[in-house]
């Protein structure tokens, strides 16, 4: 009897995400991502854990350009089947993934989803200066990625609405720099998690098609090579995100979305 592959990579990341976070709670290795003081600060094991910092390679070079990967791995693997594998069906299935990637992460008729759910539960937009002292401004200027200074904004600088949260006397000489704001506190959905659950799962459901045929041509099996890799990264990035990042209940609800997001293909 044939194993279906999607139910040993789901099982793998469910294991990864738990024993993770499981470690991570149990010997505090992560960072709370939604707390507006910690959040700024580099983690406190990036000197001594590696991929507890965000500058990291497999963070710069593929994590942050996840669905791009994904992509271009779809279409290695699709432009190299034999042409009754070559389904427009396979086609629609990533255009579903691409729009659900888009209105999570990106755009979403304005601010993307995950950014509205951190607003609607209690986010604020908090202007973070170098000297330490923060604020919070309208959530416009989050959702917009507006740069504002004392400059460009000197209205968002002064009055209650800064001395609430920040002295001036406590501002160094960097805070007249241009600073972009962001969504803090709230319930910060691992936008990673999410991304990479969904990709792995979306991946190997295109390699199984593969799996089923019973010739592969070298482009073909060089493709498969290459999809097989990535997955195993994205498997790898779940795990160091479960170590490193996001509070328990932040990675369980960008899990839960990733899965939902790869259901959706399974309507059609």
């Amino acid at each position: 009897m044939s194993v279906d592959v999607r139910y040993v990579v789901f099982g793998g990341i469910t294991s990864i995400l738990l024993f993770g976070t499981l470690y991570s709670v149990a010997y505090d290795t992560y960072l709370d991502t939604s707390n507006p003081v910690l959040t700024r600060l580099p983690h406190h094991l990036h000197a001594t854990h590696y991929f507890a910092n965000k500058s990291n390679i497999l963070n710069l070079y593929f994590i942050k350009r996840a669905w791009g990967w994904t992509s271009a791995a779809f279409l290695t693997l699709w432009l190299t089947s034999p042409p009754h594998k070559r389904t427009v069906h396979r086609v629609f299935k990533w255009g579903v993934e691409t729009a659900i990637w888009l209105v999570f992460t990106s755009w979403f008729f304005g601010p993307a989803l995950l950014e509205r759910l951190t607003a609607a539960s209690g986010g604020e937009c908090t202007v973070a200066l170098q000297s330490g002292a923060a604020f919070t401004v309208p959530y416009e200027y989050c959702f917009t990625r507006t740069a504002i200074s004392q400059e460009t904004h000197p209205f968002l600088f002064v009055g209650p609405v800064a001395e609430s949260s920040a002295e001036p006397s406590l501002w160094g000489s960097d805070d007249g720099l241009a600073v972009i704001p962001r969504l803090r506190k709230g319930h910060d959905v691992s936008g990673h998690v999410f991304l990479l659950t969904m990709s792995a799962l979306f991946l190997v459901d295109q390699i199984r098609v593969s799996l089923r045929a019973k010739t592969w041509s070298l482009a073909h099996a060089c493709a498969v090579a290459f999809n097989i890799v990535l997955v195993a990264i994205w498997l790898f990035a779940i795990a160091t995100t479960s170590v490193y990042f996001h509070s328990p209940f932040e990675k369980f609800t960008g899990y839960l979305l990733g899965v939902a997001g790869y259901m959706v293909t399974l309507l059609y």
